[in-house]
């Protein structure tokens, strides 16, 4: 069996069910025909970087960074909508108003939403200058931060 192969059963595995330890990880591949050791487990966990979070069910569970990040974007998003007072632009910078305070974690909400348009963020106590990569696209980035606030 290929580590490839091995891998990529392993990230099916994760996103399906609820796997909380190294044996019922073996377990798994074990049903789809696929035999490892423990050894070999825990060096695919580490080459995939596999984390535990916390699931639904209130059970830790294997989980890739970006699954484990889905959590911690949905309440930055969340802050970010109930902290913006204002949003207007100067050319290809858009400058973002926020309660006192919460300039700093609406960046981060900014930076975690993954817009390809923007080039960075600087923020203070209450102000975020968004740079903007080219001027035309300065419209749509604003669409998707009003879009995070209603």
């Amino acid at each position: 069996m290929k580590k490839y192969t091995r891998q990529t059963k392993i990230l099916e595995l994760i996103s399906k069910k609820e796997i909380e330890t190294q044996e019922e990880l073996a377990a798994g591949l074990k049903a789809m025909g696929i035999e490892v050791t423990q050894a070999t487990i825990s060096r695919d966990i580490k080459e995939l970087r596999l984390v535990k979070v916390m699931s639904k069910s209130g059970k830790y569970k294997y989980a890739t960074i970006s699954q484990s990040q889905e959590g911690i974007t949905d309440r930055l998003n969340k802050i970010f909508e109930n902290s913006v007072v204002s949003i207007d632009n100067a050319h290809n910078i858009i400058v973002i108003k926020t309660i006192p305070g919460a300039a700093q974690i609406c960046a981060s909400a900014i930076d975690y939403m993954g817009i390809d348009e923007i080039v960075g963020t600087i923020a203070g106590d209450d102000t975020v200058f968004v740079a903007i990569r080219k001027l035309e696209q300065v419209d749509s980035v604003l669409h998707e931060f009003r879009k995070n606030i209603r």
